[in-house]
């Protein structure tokens, strides 16, 4: 299960493969935005519980948007069926979730401005995570091996564990063609690729940026 701030607890030592991990923080996220309704109805707004809220969910966004591009991607071009366009859109979808949080940053908490920009990064995560359910991640689980999706399941649980907030992370936008070009210089031809859910991709470079 997931904390109130996204942190794994209480799977007594086994993580679920790295879908179900994506969809646990898609429900998270959406119960959130949820309760960020809830304080923008109040009369007055409380804006420091409003800071409260957004300030862990917003970083989560970000990181839970490098968590995917770093470990699901990467693997879902060695497998997916239509690969490319979905990694395509989906680091665009990322870039405008990014363009409404940092803008969102910009401006004061609970002021006009600060809202409509969340509102933008909603959208954008709203639509990436419909597209994202009903392809990447059912595409994923129906081609990659459960112990290649397990595998990655440990390492997603393990970056967000340890990126609580995006201090020294890189979350500028990426070009979606350029990511594909780099990730697929380093997969093996699809003849050559293991079907037993081996790790080694030599894409490491895209770790740790």
């Amino acid at each position: 299960m997931r904390l109130r701030d996204g942190s794994l607890s209480g799977y007594g030592g086994v993580v679920p493969d790295i879908t179900r991990l994506i969809l646990q923080d898609h429900t998270w996220f959406r119960w959130q935005f949820a309760a960020l309704d809830d304080l923008q109805a109040r009369n007055p707004v409380d804006v420091e519980a409003v800071r409260a809220l957004w300030d862990p969910l917003s970083a989560r966004l970000d990181l839970h948007a490098i968590a995917e591009e770093q470990i699901f991607y990467p693997r879902l071009l060695e497998f997916g069926e239509d690969p490319e366009a979905e990694t395509l859109d989906a680091i665009s979808d990322h870039n405008d979730i990014r363009d409404g949080l940092h803008d969102a940053a910009r401006h004061p908490v609970a002021t006009q401005q600060w809202w409509d920009a969340v509102r933008r990064a909603r959208v954008a995560n709203d639509e990436h995570m419909g597209e994202e359910e009903n392809e990447g991640l059912a595409d994923f689980r129906l081609r990659a091996p459960p112990a290649l999706r397990e595998s990655l399941g440990a390492q997603f649980a393990e970056y967000l564990d340890q990126h609580r907030t995006t201090q020294g992370v890189d979350t500028s936008d990426k070009d979606p063609e350029g990511y594909v070009r780099e990730v697929e210089r380093g997969l093996q031809p699809r003849q050559d690729r293991p079907t037993d859910g081996g790790t080694s991709l030599g894409i490491g470079s895209l770790k740790g940026r």
